[in-house]
């Protein structure tokens, strides 16, 4: 029996968006997002054949994201800084204090080693269990919570006095 395939124009149209804030939230750059879901679009179409058919492309497609984030080794050289950040609705308060504190997340999860910001973006972003971040990134489930816990502690350590209160 064989399944029919999504087009591929629609699930571009119905992920786009979302793949684009999970390679913000990994990256930290709206231009880098861009690049690296671009990029996996472009690898995606010539095997549509194979990928289209899945049960959960969207899926399959986060999972690439991840892995081109995690081999892209020019970002380790640049440390790009976040230069946009993800639509939010307009409001009436005052953004500077939750402006500040984005910043200084940013910041802190710039500091982090790939996999450990990777994990933590898919754990608390995405709201992935251990078992699919695992799945992903192609590790043990023990090795998601290890490097959790580390990424964790690490931006402990470089919290701000004021903010550990």
């Amino acid at each position: 029996m064989t399944t029919k395939a999504l087009p591929f124009d629609e699930l571009v149209q119905s992920s786009e968006r979302r793949l684009l804030r999970l390679g913000l939230m990994l990256s930290g750059s709206l231009h880098t997002a861009e690049d690296l879901v671009q990029a996996v679009f472009a690898r995606a179409h010539r095997r549509w054949d194979q990928i289209g058919v899945l049960e959960h492309p969207e899926a399959y497609l986060r999972t690439m994201v991840v892995n081109e984030y995690l081999s892209w080794r020019r970002l380790l050289k640049n440390r790009e800084v976040p230069l946009a950040e993800p639509i939010e609705r307009p409001t009436t308060e005052d953004l500077s204090a939750r402006q500040a504190q984005r910043d200084a997340t940013w910041q802190l999860l710039s500091g982090l080693p790939r996999k450990q910001r990777a994990v933590l973006v898919l754990r608390y972003y995405e709201d992935l269990p251990d078992s699919e971040i695992a799945e992903i990134l192609g590790v043990a489930p023990a090795t998601v919570r290890s490097n959790a816990a580390r990424g964790l502690a690490t931006l402990r350590e470089n919290l701000p006095a004021e903010e550990e209160n």
